[in-house]
């Protein structure tokens, strides 16, 4: 099949989840004989240049608009325009990011079948104002009605569209490469110990709770450093305020972004725990990357890092509560290891790559043969479901009570 993957910044992967599935997923259908084309943001490989292969797959650069409400819209609405003026070309396009269907129209102008990654609640991110937010709501209505297959990655996002608008999704979920082998001997170029620090790997974002985590990590009389990795690339008042807090707070290294993966890969690895404070929904895939690195991990408490973690997660709604499980790993750095290694396990049965891209072929191959959902759900929403809002809601467990 011809497929072309549209809706991120592209590979190779250097930024977020959904860059690390497309190049994990595309390369995998790619080396199946698939001829697989992403769809780039011009400028995505930085000083490198933008190549026109890679990992076997095809590579479009496009350009777009830098700023931070219209980068997204803008790339995907001439990445749309690029693909439809390719008539036939394409077997099937998999849409990536559910503020990205306002172009579906435009895909199916050249009689495209479009499945659509959901992702997570994106409404619930206190970076949109009103219009932002209800623009995501008016997104996720339009994905449920016009496309011919909804992805959810996680089963908390799946029962979310059936609840909300009664609308199957496929559940495919992301996977991750197991590292707990590994040993974490370049953890010593930082001038950290294995074992011996505590490790946050986060985009610097309110609903990602980076903030919170480092209050409770001051709250805990923690021994071992918090090493926090990532960052905000724009100035906000969260990421100021995040700033402040870790300068403050004896024992907090903030390195920034960490590009060089092998490096990333020892730091979980050598983690006595990994804090993990996301909460808009998904699978996240540092979290697998926690897991598969056998590190224990203190999670946010809410239905998708449960459907993570399972019952070998350590969690908190509180900062109170969060405190009290760092201050128990810090005081014993080398225990937990069944739980650990429980994570391990999970991870090899459950989150692999190669799995979740046979569920891919076959989402493309049922496409291919005509099997749609398009307009089979009118993209109402129940107002009887317990997800039922207005555009300005921010449901009680997306936030970290103090």
């Amino acid at each position: 099949m011809r497929i072309a993957m549209i809706g991120t910044r592209g590979v190779p992967a250097h930024y977020g989840g959904f860059e690390t599935a497309v190049e994990e997923i595309g390369s995998r259908l790619a080396a199946g004989g698939h001829v697989v084309t992403v769809y780039c943001r011009r400028g995505n490989n930085g000083p490198d240049g933008d190549p026109a292969t890679y990992a076997g797959m095809r590579l479009v650069h496009l350009p777009c608009l830098h700023q931070r409400s219209l980068e997204t819209l803008t790339h995907t609405a001439v990445a749309a325009l690029h693909v439809a003026l390719s008539r036939g070309q394409y077997d099937v396009a998999l849409v990536f990011n559910a503020a990205n269907t306002f172009a579906l129209p435009l895909l199916h102008l050249s009689h495209l079948p479009v499945a659509v990654h959901v992702d997570g609640l994106e409404w619930r991110r206190s970076k949109w104002g009103r219009a932002g937010k209800a623009f995501y709501l008016w997104s996720e209505a339009r994905a449920v009605r016009d496309a011919d297959a909804l992805i959810a990655d996680s089963p908390g996002i799946q029962e979310y569209y059936l609840t909300e608008f009664g609308a199957q999704s496929r559940l495919l979920e992301y996977g991750t490469t197991v590292t707990a082998d590994l040993f974490p001997s370049r953890v010593g170029e930082l001038g950290l110990e294995p074992r011996r620090y505590h490790l946050l790997v986060a985009r610097v974002e309110p609903e990602n709770h980076v903030l919170e985590m480092i209050e409770a990590y001051a709250a805990s009389g923690a021994r071992l450093p918090l090493v926090v990795v990532g960052d905000s690339p724009y100035v906000t008042d969260y990421r100021e305020a995040v700033r402040a807090t870790a300068g403050r707070t004896p024992g907090v290294r903030l390195l920034g972004s960490v590009w060089d993966q092998d490096l990333l890969d020892q730091l979980y690895v050598g983690a006595a725990s990994y804090l993990h404070g996301h909460s808009v929904g998904g699978t996240n895939p540092s979290l697998l990357r926690a897991m598969g690195a056998g590190a224990t991990t203190i999670a946010h408490d809410n239905t998708f890092n449960r459907d993570v973690l399972g019952e070998d997660g350590v969690f908190g709604r509180t900062v109170h509560d969060l405190a009290e499980a760092i201050a128990a790993v810090d005081v014993d750095p080398d225990s937990d290891g069944p739980r650990r290694a429980r994570l391990v396990a999970r991870c090899r049965k459950r989150y692999v790559w190669g799995a979740v891209a046979e569920g891919y072929t076959q989402l493309c191959s049922d496409l291919a043969a005509g099997r749609t959902q398009r307009h089979l759900y009118s993209g109402r929403r129940d107002p009887s479901s317990p997800w039922h809002h207005s555009p300005v809601a921010t449901p009680s467990d997306s936030s970290v009570e103090r």
